[in-house]
């Protein structure tokens, strides 16, 4: 084809008619699709080959919002991207996509030939399963896949190993981590945690944002004033909890309580993933809690935060039905997870219960603004696997002094914990069993957008790990990767998902 590099980029609405044109003059289409975010030799022999396949070639790139590769991912936003793969002779057109796979696309596009690396060849690989989908999309507008066989590189790879992305202490953990667990064993490891079955009892948070740009000083008051831009309200606490499980295991209930005043259900059960079967209980003394910030949207800065909760104890007879609700379903579960924020809903009678009663529990006790130094994790005399951050576990061993490894070891043994994670921001995280020496794993992400809910993620995604036997260096792994995604995350936006998830950690492992 003639013309410049950026005569060759089309959108895919305008590309669609330009391929029918050259489709009725009996030109043969191929396409190929990815991410070409490093370009190399495996990539140029790759377009080369699907060039043999047909008169014209088009390539379409995934956009930033679906490269699920991890934080920092891709390197190159998809305009230079698409720049790149337009200056190759053997292509003929480049469009960005705008989808999250090449299905929609491949419909639009109607190409004759559709070529993937061989790579692809072995379906057992595939960690999103879209090939099949995307090979139906072809042959439903009458054209074929096929596989080329040339020399391949990861792009991952090259990134990992010479494009220093990642800090020294990172790149340092990583290439032992490598050398102990494979990609494939911590996929077997995730896959095996989705028939375990999940009760999620705790707190619900509803969390408002409310967006505003700081103006100044007010002409007449000592106060900032601030400019309306907008505001988004999110599914938190034990509901961001669930919903991350739910992404994981097949099987997820919830137990949480409900304000009469302010009530929110209709917006909980909306925001809900379709696999998590919730039962409410009312309390007519408090409303649903709500924590409003207001937020600075260009950094994410929170400006201000005022909460809606009562802090005291469940009435009596609301804790009755709790008591008398779990009491008969608690051994039914693989794993109880208490997402306990200190609002009232976890009394000692029902903290008394699930220890008694859960076949394997999960717990963490959130110190904030409305309880700290009063809901401490010593609150539970019996958990399988505690998860909480440095100041939390310093607080419980009132012990600002130690290092942090001689505070975790010691928490456990007070408490009795044989497997405990403590989260310590931007160093990572330390994880500690019985049977295994005391780990540490570092930061695996330098972008930071919101840091609410991390911990939730953290918590969520390793406990169905823990509960199924992963060892606890790969629990605080995927623990941390799936921290580093959520950080990437406005608010509770969205969960942490499997697939993502898997990406990720098959990109770090290359």
């Amino acid at each position: 084809m003639s013309g410049t590099p950026h005569d060759k980029i089309k959108k895919i609405g305008e590309l669609a008619a330009v391929l029918t044109q050259h489709r009725k003059e009996g030109k043969k289409t191929v396409l190929c699709h990815g991410v070409f975010d490093i370009l190399h030799p495996g990539h140029i022999r790759h377009l080369e080959a699907a060039r043999r396949e047909g008169d014209l070639l088009v390539v379409t790139v995934t956009p930033d919002r679906f490269v699920n590769k991890g934080p920092g991912r891709p390197i190159f936003p998809a305009e230079l991207r698409a720049e790149v793969l337009a200056s190759l002779s053997p292509v003929d057109f480049v469009a960005v996509n705008e989808w999250p796979t090449a299905v929609q696309t491949l419909l639009q596009l109607k190409p004759d030939v559709y070529v993937k690396g061989g790579d692809y060849q072995d379906r057992s690989k595939d960690l999103t399963g879209k090939i099949t989908e995307e090979e139906e999309a072809v042959k439903s507008v009458g054209g074929k896949v096929v596989f080329t066989d040339e020399i391949t590189f990861s792009s991952s790879s090259l990134v990992n190993n010479f494009l220093n992305f990642y800090s020294e202490e990172t790149s340092s953990f990583l290439k032992d981590f490598r050398e102990r667990f494979s990609a494939d064993t911590i996929v077997n490891y995730l896959n095996r945690v989705s028939d375990c079955r999940v009760l999620v009892l705790g707190d619900i948070i509803i969390d408002e944002y409310r967006y505003c740009s700081p103006m100044g000083k007010a002409a007449k008051e000592n106060v900032i004033a601030t400019r309306y831009e907008g505001e988004e309200t999110f599914a938190g606490g034990v509901l961001a909890a669930a919903n991350h499980v739910a992404g994981f295991c097949h099987q997820v209930d919830l137990v949480t309580l409900l304000g009469t005043e302010n009530n929110y259900e209709e917006f909980v059960r909306s925001h809900l993933k379709r696999n998590v079967r919730p039962q409410f209980f009312l309390r007519q003394d408090a409303p649903t809690v709500v924590k409003r910030r207001y937020v600075e949207p260009g950094y994410m800065r929170k400006l201000f935060e005022i909460c809606f909760v009562n802090g005291s104890y469940i009435p009596a007879d609301v804790e009755r039905n709790f008591l008398d609700y779990l009491d008969p379903i608690l051994p039914n579960y693989d794993l109880v997870l208490v997402t306990d924020f200190g609002h009232g809903l976890m009394t000692p009678a029902l903290i008394d219960l699930v220890c008694k009663k859960a076949r394997f529990l999960a717990v963490t006790a959130q110190t904030n603004s409305a309880n700290a130094g009063f809901n401490l994790v010593t609150k539970y005399p019996k958990a399988d696997y505690l998860c909480i951050d440095e100041p939390e576990a310093r607080l419980a061993m009132q012990d600002c002094v130690n290092d942090l490894e001689t505070v975790i070891q010691r928490l456990g043994e007070k408490l009795n914990c044989p497997h405990l994670s403590i989260t310590h921001g931007r160093r990572g995280c330390l994880v500690y069993s019985r049977r295994e020496e005391l780990f540490r794993i570092p930061v695996l992400t330098r972008t930071v957008v919101d840091t609410v809910g991390a911990g939730d993620a953290f918590l969520s995604v390793t406990a169905p790990c823990v509960a199924t036997g992963v060892p606890m260096p790969v629990v605080g792994f995927v623990g941390n990767a799936a921290g580093a995604m959520k950080v990437g995350i406005v608010g509770n936006r969205s969960s942490v998902e499997k697939v993502s998830l898997l990406k990720f950690l098959n990109t770090l492992l290359k």
